[in-house]
């Protein structure tokens, strides 16, 4: 087919039903730029759709063939489990119109993901399937008790025109069946006939079909070589479970995948904002600009970023900071998009609104990593096709096999092995346990930007890290302290603490830092430029003011400073000289050694990547329990390090902040992108803790390899069902309703598997 066959002329567009979406107000709703270097274009757009009248892997590839025929479609992702689509697109040529009219030639439906009308047609789709189920199941039963005395009575006990009379009955009761019930497998069928592509309900579908008019065949004419053999009772039973099956799927789909849906849709519709006259009025918060006053209450999401201007409450900043304690926020604090307030009313001024959030930033990444396909995913599209034609071969050489002796023992095996060998359970092995994965890790405050990454994780066997901001905090902290035999110690830091409130430098507000209260107090305070604070220091038990100095080894007597080493150290005198030294170091984040712990105790090597002073590295490594420690790195040393390691074998997962983390992050294994970062550091990695939490990364190392087990498990299972099934319908030994219910359950038993990686293992 010519790749225009689906372009649609701007002339023509006006008529269509979706040309209102043309409108580029319309489109930006659900579109936003992207980011192209490379591409030799700076105008494409990616948008989202929500695709209806999806079944199996087979629709993902339809879906994907006819948006690339749509001129000026550049890129399509289609995620099955989701029903989503991301393309990418240029404005200047294509329209969303001409998306959604070639969508609706192959036989598909879409709406625009952002639009606030997107769960209407799912609601629609899930009653329409929920009827569907019960009119099977009741069919199911009458045809059931028509046929039960067929099975239990001994031969003749029952009269022709009886027998008659029950076969009649049992065909006007699956009729509805076939004609309602099983509507979406012929649909399905047609669209992939069509297409001529041989989609998962081809086979189901002439499963049906043959079982539905042979038994018609032997009802009408009970001498025709079909002899009396009905399966009437199979077709109801394995259309009940099939579609039982389906609805468990996609409940168990909604709760597994559509987490991550969950996060991406926490902003609310609307909001208060007030207006000239000081009246708050509900508004559409995609109306929302900088500088608005929006009120929120309690239970509500913030729909902006911004600051608070009255009230105060308490915040749940879990997706963005990972922090599971609600964080106070009073007036002058800064408030995030998509956080919820939880106990306070609160008014706000918006400063970003829209894209230009830290919200929206996370939500294009989630979308991102959901549209990907793990690299065993598309293993299993692209051996999806040919299995289909493996089926119908085989279900035609079995019925080929058992004609001569029997031929409606012939149709049943044909019937058995069309319906057994769907490969459903193969085709959701993967997607199904890797999205509930990165919904677990989303809500754990690790966002995921690659799904491949997930697979590579769980080969992780070296870790290495970052200093500066990953694993050390923005601050200095008191690491020891030594004093003058006979002193003190709690109390030298103490009276130290007094003077060192009357210094802005970051080492005394370290020493205030480890203080919880002091008793003690300083006047007369004076600042002596580049070496400290001198003043009297006193407090209630010794109200004698006692002059002291605070600061440099020069200012207090300590000796010269060369002889301290890189040890950064502050000092404390009185007037008999020196009194006490407090050694200073960065602050180490509070989970760091137990995160080492946890990567060594899972028999993974530690390393630590630094440009600080070799000195500097050794010692907060050994803090950290960490032996191999590389200080004064430049950003090639760190990447020349990582490159020698996999040379070697290993796996490596990097874990850095910085700028000059970029390279390093690129070529590792996998790479997490500590804290808020830099930009190039995000975008070169695999994963993001917008909080910083160390103890995550082992947490994600252990959720990858849980992931990977499940996926082999459902790999296995699935590769197992069909081994053992397969030849059992061939050989006659599987009737066609126990062939129903074995791929209804194996596709359930996937999708029930991966669904306990939703929630990850402390």
């Amino acid at each position: 087919m010519p790749a225009t066959a689906f372009a649609i002329p701007p002339a023509q567009s006006s008529a269509l039903p979706w040309a209102a979406l043309d409108d580029a107000a319309e489109w930006q709703s659900f579109s936003r730029p992207l980011n192209s270097a490379g591409k030799g274009s700076d105008d494409l757009q990616e948008s989202f759709l929500s695709i209806e009248g999806m079944h199996c892997a087979t629709c993902s590839l339809a879906v994907e063939e006819a948006l690339l025929r749509v001129d000026g479609v550049s890129c399509v992702q289609v995620n099955g489990a989701t029903a989503t689509a991301r393309i990418e697109w240029s404005p200047q040529v294509a329209r969303p119109s001409s998306w959604l009219a070639a969508l609706k030639q192959a036989g598909y439906g879409a709406v625009p993901a952002a639009d606030l009308l997107d769960s209407a047609p799912r609601d629609k789709e899930r009653r329409v399937l929920l009827w569907r189920w019960l009119v099977a199941g009741f069919c199911m039963m009458q045809v059931m008790m028509y046929a039960v005395p067929a099975y239990v009575a001994p031969e003749g006990e029952i009269t022709p025109d009886i027998v008659r009379l029950l076969g009649w009955a049992s065909w006007v009761l699956t009729l509805p069946v076939v004609l309602f019930s099983c509507w979406p497998f012929f649909a399905s069928a047609l669209r992939d006939m069509r297409n001529r592509v041989v989609g998962m309900d081809v086979p189901v579908a002439l499963g049906i079909a043959i079982a539905f008019g042979a038994s018609s065949v032997a009802t009408f004419d009970p001498a025709s070589p079909l002899g009396h053999e009905v399966w009437f009772d199979s077709v109801t039973m394995f259309v009940f479970f099939l579609l039982s099956g389906r609805i468990l799927e996609q409940r168990l789909r909604d709760k597994t995948a559509g987490s991550l849906e969950a996060l991406m849709r926490r902003l609310p519709p609307t909001t208060l904002r007030r207006n000239a006259d000081g009246l708050y009025e509900r508004v559409a918060v995609r109306r929302l600009a900088a500088g608005d006053v929006v009120q929120v209450l309690p239970g509500e999401a913030f729909p902006a970023d911004g600051v608070v201007l009255e009230g105060q409450t308490r915040a749940d900043e879990a997706l963005l900071t990972g922090e599971s304690s609600p964080v106070l926020r009073r007036v002058g604090d800064a408030v995030i998009a998509g956080t919820h307030n939880l106990i306070g009313a609160i008014v706000m001024r918006v400063d970003r609104a829209g894209r230009e959030t830290r919200y929206a930033e996370i939500v294009a990444l989630m979308e991102r990593a959901a549209m990907e396909k793990p690299r065993l995913a598309q293993l299993a599209d692209r051996i999806a096709g040919p299995f289909m034609l493996f089926v119908l071969l085989a279900a035609a050489a079995a019925a080929a096999w058992w004609w001569p002796d029997n031929p409606a023992r012939a149709i049943g095996v044909a019937i058995a092995v069309l319906i057994v060998t769907c490969p459903c359970a193969l085709s959701l092995a993967t997607p199904a346990a890797t999205l509930a994965a990165a919904g677990a890790l989303a809500r754990r405050g690790v966002l995921v930007r690659r799904l491949q990454a997930l697979e590579a994780c769980a080969s992780i066997d070296l870790v290495a890290f970052d200093k500066t901001g990953t694993l050390t905090q923005d601050r200095m902290g008191l690491s020891a302290t030594h004093v003058r035999p006979g002193f003190d110690a709690r109390m030298a830091l103490d009276m130290a603490a007094a003077l060192a409130r009357h210094s802005l430098h970051p080492a005394s507000r370290a020493i205030v830092a480890a203080t919880v209260a002091t008793p003690w107090v300083a006047t007369g305070t004076s600042e002596v430029a580049g070496s400290g604070v001198r003043g009297d220091v006193s407090s209630p038990l010794f109200p004698q003011p006692r002059a002291m100095r605070l600061g440099s080894a020069l200012l207090c007597g300590a000796g010269p400073e060369s002889a301290l080493g890189d040890q950064m150290q502050v000092h404390l005198a009185d007037s008999d000289g020196w009194l006490a030294t407090f050694d200073l170091d960065e602050t180490m984040r509070p989970d760091a050694e137990a995160a080492v712990g946890e990567l060594r105790s899972r028999g993974m090597q530690v390393e630590l990547l630094s440009g600080d002073r070799d000195a500097a590295v050794r010692r907060l490594a050994a803090r950290a329990g960490i032996a191999a420690a590389h200080g004064s790195c430049t950003p090639a040393d760190k990447l020349a390090r990582v490159q020698a390691a996999q040379r070697e074998g290993h796996h490596v997962l990097m874990a850095g902040d910085g700028v000059n983390d970029g390279p390093v992050l690129a070529a590792a294994n996998v790479s997490v992108a500590m804290g808020q970062g830099a930009p190039l550091a995000q975008a070169r990695s695999d994963f993001i803790v917008p909080g910083g939490q160390l103890r995550m990364v082992p947490a994600l190392v252990r959720h990858a390899q849980r992931t990977r087990s499940v996926v082999r498990q459902n790999l296995a299972w699935a590769a197992g069902y069909n081994a053992v099934c397969v030849p059992l319908a061939i050989a006659g030994a599987m009737p066609p309703w126990l062939a129903g219910l074995g791929m209804a359950a194996s596709s359930l038993l996937v999708v029930a598997n991966s669904a306990r990686l939703a929630r990850m293992e402390d």
